[in-house]
């Protein structure tokens, strides 16, 4: 027995006992880390340096970039390190520095997905009004609103949940700190009130898939209006990465959250973890590559400058 006076570090669930299963465990987390940064990198590099890319939609996929990059960047790298060196331990402070970044990031993005939802759903419904009602300063206070919110969420939710007294151990049943783990090991009845945080961001969530929803069944029957073939296949071109997106976000999360204790188990929370945690990072740069032909023309552009810049060396000036 143990209270959170005395604890000064959390031990995580390591992925094998076996040495060499350890090692294989780093080098794929490394391939899928390295991954999600040459995919996120490359996406943000390319909008950055394309004044075309410089629209409302290119700016929100920016910030989930960002996002995605900053998610797989707290949980991933430390669990390589742990697996590398053979040690499941986590200090106090660092397991309160991955809840309260992990949760920032991930609340962001969902509201940063609900934001880019509204964007198709005014750049197909409403294409006269789209200029008006997502200009510059607006589409920066929509980004600005959804990191806020995440950090605001974040906020909350750590401190209430390491305000707790623990006493069940140190353990955590997960690969990273995360805060169904650490409430397991609270011997207070105050657990209930992070379980009241729990439930209105719940219902926040189901608000703003609701709006998704309502958004794409506008955006559908807008689509369905459009007399030319090409002009709907365009329209779907725009809308699909970004529907893929949200779907792999929210079934990965509500299968890892919502899924029946019976089936539970900690080989299989750590396997559900990882599709919620660490896939969606990785995947997300290369279905929004996949489909938006723009993307990939500028890319292939400046990788092709780059090549060339590299093979023929920079340019002397010639002054007359």
């Amino acid at each position: 027995m143990s209270n959170s006076s005395s604890i000064t570090q959390f031990l995580l669930l390591p992925f094998t006992g076996t040495r060499e299963l350890q090692l294989l465990h780093f080098w794929l987390f490394l391939g899928i880390y390295l991954a999600a940064l040459l995919g996120n990198g490359l996406v943000i590099t390319t909008i950055a340096c394309d004044q075309h890319l410089h629209t409302p939609m290119y700016f929100f996929l920016l910030n989930l970039s960002f996002l995605d990059l900053g998610s797989i960047s707290i949980t991933v790298p430390k669990s390589m390190a742990n697996s590398l060196w053979d040690t499941r331990a986590i200090s106090y402070t660092g397991c309160a520095a991955q809840v309260f970044l992990f949760v920032l990031h991930i609340a962001a993005e969902f509201y940063l997905l609900t934001v880019m939802s509204y964007d198709r759903y005014v750049a197909i419904c409403k294409p006269l009004h789209y200029g008006t009602l997502l200009g510059s300063r607006a589409c920066v206070h929509m980004a600005a609103a959804a990191w806020a919110s995440g950090f605001l969420t974040a906020l909350l939710h750590t401190a209430n949940t390491f305000s707790l007294p623990l006493c069940k151990g140190n353990a955590l049943d997960q690969f990273f700190c995360e805060i169904p783990q650490i409430l397991r090991l609270s011997c207070s009845e105050t657990y209930l009130r992070e379980a009241g945080l729990l439930v209105v961001g719940v219902l926040t969530v189901f608000g703003c898939f609701v709006f998704i929803v309502v958004s794409y069944v506008q955006i559908f029957r807008a689509v369905r209006r459009i007399p030319s073939e090409q002009g709907r296949h365009k329209a779907f071109s725009m809308c699909l990465p970004h529907l893929a997106v949200v779907s792999l976000f929210v079934s990965t999360g509500m299968f890892a959250y919502l899924k029946p204790s019976s089936v539970s188990s900690p080989s299989l929370d750590l396997v559900v973890s990882v599709l919620y945690s660490v896939v969606p990072p990785a995947v997300n740069p290369l279905i929004y590559s996949m489909r938006n032909q723009e993307l990939k023309d500028v890319l292939r552009k400046l990788m092709a400058g780059c090549f060339s810049k590299a093979i023929n060396g920079p340019t002397s000036l010639h002054h007359p």
